[in-house]
């Protein structure tokens, strides 16, 4: 099937398509006419690619560029827990417009680290949970072939019901695992880390020691006051939680990696919400604001939850 026409190409329900690309000249021959065709016609349009690949579109966009909104991904993907939040704002923000919307959504680019792009294919499996199907959104998420690795390209045909390769044909997914898919990568193992990590057992009362934990390993990796604050802040959030729902106790371990110092609370609890700290609390919600606040705090969160129990950890880079 070759690409729609202007005409035709239009989505009145939510269209989540994995576009494969090679070279950056096939990437702005799909790019400029899906935004060209969007602005001309009056639909909003947000692109959310790498900093490189948006000054490319930009480019080829000429002034035309003007009238669809740009977010670069690489600040607003840099944790990417908080990406859906963007499109769900965007649906949300033009509810009441009653057009098709689009939508370049790139979160996965070479060169991130395997931890940011586990956490990215949970979310573009959570895209398919978050966004209604009612929505009028066609978002096209470009995944470059010629720099990532077969096995990335494999879990974006598990996460998007249909593909565009860069000869111009859009296809059904058989590939494409459905909605459950992204409750089956939340319910995975996390590996193990490297060296022995430094553990507290968490009760009531304990959240004063988590703080001075989190401040113990946060001066010694040589993070800033500022971000120890976050830090101390995001995990008493994390612990608060776990005490909660977790039975009143669990299990904080703290450990240094490469490149980043980790923290990690585990618990006997079960959590039910897939999308829990991927959603704007709303300003009368009194309780489910502490993971949201988490992500706004870290450079990432993976949260693990099977029947047996409940796994969050939080990094920060170094």
């Amino acid at each position: 099937m070759t690409h729609p026409s202007p005409s035709t190409a239009s989505r009145s329900t939510y269209h989540h398509e994995a576009f494969l690309w090679s070279g950056l000249d096939a990437f702005l021959a799909r790019t400029v006419p899906f935004v060209l065709d969007a602005t001309r016609s009056g639909f909003p349009v947000l692109v959310a690619v790498t900093a490189s690949r948006e000054t490319a579109l930009r480019d080829a966009l000429g002034t035309d560029a003007e009238a669809a909104t740009f977010r670069t991904m690489n600040a607003l993907g840099h944790n990417p827990a908080r990406i859906i939040p963007a499109w769900v704002g965007f649906v949300a923000a033009n509810r009441d417009v009653d057009v098709p919307l689009r939508g370049i959504g790139e979160p996965i680019w070479a060169g991130r680290r395997d931890t940011e792009l586990t956490e990215c294919q949970i979310h573009e499996a959570m895209l398919n949970v978050a966004i209604p199907s009612t929505a009028p959104l066609w978002l096209l998420c470009p995944y470059d072939v010629d720099s990532l690795p077969e096995n990335v390209l494999d879990e974006a045909r598990h996460s998007h019901p249909t593909l565009d390769d860069d000869l111009g044909g859009t296809t059904t997914n058989p590939d494409y695992r459905g909605s459950a898919h992204a409750r089956a990568l939340s319910r995975g193992d996390l590996p193990e880390p490297g060296a022995r990590p430094d553990e507290m057992h968490v009760g009531r009362g304990d959240l004063g020691a988590v703080r001075a934990l989190v401040s113990r390993h946060g001066h010694s990796a040589g993070l800033s006051p500022n971000q120890v604050d976050d830090l101390r802040l995001a995990l008493t959030e994390v612990a608060a939680n776990s005490l909660d729902h977790g039975g009143g106790h669990g299990l904080m371990r703290a450990w240094h990696e490469p490149g980043a110092l980790v923290f990690e609370v585990r618990d006997g609890g079960t959590m039910t919400n897939l999308l829990a700290g991927r959603t704007v609390p709303r300003r009368d919600q009194a309780r489910g604001r502490g993971l949201w606040l988490v992500n706004q705090l870290c450079d990432l969160m993976q949260i693990r939850s099977t029947d047996s129990g409940t796994v969050v950890r939080v990094y920060t880079w170094l």
